[in-house]
Order: C-alpha cells, then structure tokens, then sequence
C-alpha cells in the first residue's frame, strides 16, 4: 500500500528563520495552605489580556484566522513555489502557498508567526492613518513641506507665478515660510494645486542639479543628465550610462536627506551595485548615512490628490 505523503516541515518554510521558543516548563504544584493563611491576591492581569481584539480585513479575503484574539482576514493564494510566503501590504496579509500544504499546516504556520505578522499589520494601519492625515486640502493657508520646512500657501492675485517670502522674525511654533500664488480666492483646489506643485517641481530641479554638480565633483565621477522621477517607490534611479533619475517629491524633505539620495545614486556611477565598496564610497561623502537613511523609511510625504 503506497504510504500517503508527509506534512511539510514548518522548518522549511521560507519565513520560518527564527527559532520556535522552547515549550514552557510546567507550573509547580502549590503546597497546602493553611487555613489561618490569607488566601493569595489573584494574579495580576495583563494589558493583551484587556485590549480591545482588533480586525484586519484584506478587501479580497477569502480565509480567516484568529491571531492572539485578533481576527485577520487575509488573501490565500494557490501558487506554483515550495515554500509559504507571507506579504503584508497596504491593503493586508497575502498568503501564497504551494498547493499540496494542507490549511491545517497554513493556518500553523500563521499561529507560529502571529507576532510578525500583527506587527507588520499595525504598522500598515499607522502608516495609513499618517497617509490620511498628510493629505492636502488645496485652499488658501494650506500648509506644506518644502527643505524639512513648513510653508504655508497664500493665495494672492498681486504675485507673479509663485513667490516664495522668509520672515526671519518670525514666532517660535509659527511657520517663516510663505509661498504667494497669483491666483485668487475663488481658484478652485485643483488650479491650486497644480501651480504649487509647478514650481516645488522648479524648485527641486534647481536644487538637484546644484546638489548633483557638488557630489559629483566630490566623488570623481561625471553624470550625462539628470531627470525628474515621479515614481511611487523610488527615489532615485542611476544607469550605467551616467543617467541620474531623481524623484522630484525630494524636495520635501531636508538637505541631509537629499544629499545622501544624491550621492547614493551617483556612487552607483562607480559601482553599479550595494557591495561594501559601494557603501564605502557613499559614506565617503555622508558619514552619517545610515541615520538619515533610516529617517528617510519614516518619512510621509503630503498627499496631493
């Protein structure tokens, strides 16, 4: 009689890298209390214990599970790999898995990784809720991030284009920045947002190709051109054949953040790759790296639409 085939070890799923914990030792048996003793206060209650269960719905979900008392609806997706994988995006938790693991051995595997995964979920939901927030109500005295700086938009039909004014007196918690747009009060959000959005793109072309020429200098090596990027991922891009492509949203965030996405890409003229030697060589020019491009995950952009 043929034998039926074995489950699949959990071990070898690809998102099984960290240890299982070791099975907790059994409790010891209380000794016999006596009767004159004060019978033991009851055992403090943990904070997971009295949270509210939260819900995690992925708009496609077809399966769902309970993680930790919170119920996640998620994606299952039959798919030609040997391994589980698990993706949590922003819409939720997708799994794909080959078609001969069982969902008892699904459903194991997402028990075993229930830490991880309502985690990366919450993160998802934070990263949203700052989303929503970032969002950009196009009127007069909107504020927006230019240079790490807060400047608010003034509608103003005397102005030529879009003018940007410094108060250097300004009070401590009070925006110094104003950028007065030649349009009038009745301009409709989107006429708004265009002409602000025109001249951030002007202002990061200027301030890209300063940045590009000082590093480049710096670096020994030369680019062929330079182009704006709108690319929703990416900050920059760089091609063998010294094209330099960067996302003009930049121009957002702070100098430190733009040189070290300046010089990034232009050290890959010198190596086309993230090798230690690449690394060596960005941090031959922005020693401090590492931190600003840890601050660079954090950073929300303003939503424009």
């Amino acid at each position: 009689m043929a034998r039926p085939p074995r489950a699949p070890d959990p071990a070898q799923f690809s998102l099984f890298e960290e240890a299982a914990p070791a099975a907790p030792a059994p409790e010891p048996v209380p000794a016999p209390v006596p009767a004159s003793t004060p019978e033991p206060s009851p055992p403090a209650v943990s904070i997971a214990s009295v949270l509210q269960p939260e819900t995690f719905e992925h708009p496609q979900a077809n399966r769902r599970v309970r993680l930790q008392d919170h119920l996640v609806a998620y994606v299952l997706k039959r798919v030609r790999r040997r391994t589980i994988g698990f993706i949590v995006g922003a819409e939720g938790l997708s799994v794909n898995a080959p078609k001969w693991v069982g969902v008892a051995d699904i459903e194991s595997a997402l028990q075993e990784k229930g830490g991880w995964i309502l985690r990366k979920l919450r993160e998802q939901r934070e990263r949203a809720r700052r989303r929503q927030e970032a969002r950009v109500d196009w009127k007069d005295g909107t504020a927006i991030p230019f240079l790490g700086e807060t400047v608010i938009v003034v509608l103003d039909p005397r102005a030529t284009g879009a003018v940007l004014n410094g108060d250097a007196e300004s009070l401590p918690g009070v925006p110094r920045l104003t950028l007065h747009v030649g349009l009038p009060h009745t301009a409709t959000a989107e006429q708004i947002r265009d002409a602000v959005q025109s001249w951030l793109q002007r202002q990061a072309r200027r301030i890209f190709e300063e940045r590009c020429r000082l590093f480049a200098e710096r670096l020994g090596v030369r680019y062929t051109r330079l182009s704006l990027s709108s690319a929703q991922t990416r900050w920059g891009s760089a091609s063998a054949d010294g094209s330099i492509r960067l996302n003009w949203r930049l121009v957002h965030l702070s100098m430190p953040a733009i040189d070290y996405v300046v010089a990034h890409e232009l050290a890959h003229l010198r190596h086309m790759d993230h090798s230690p030697r690449f690394w060596d060589v960005v941090r031959s020019v922005v020693p401090d790296f590492e931190v600003v491009r840890s601050g660079l995950k954090e950073d929300v952009l303003p939503v424009f639409d």
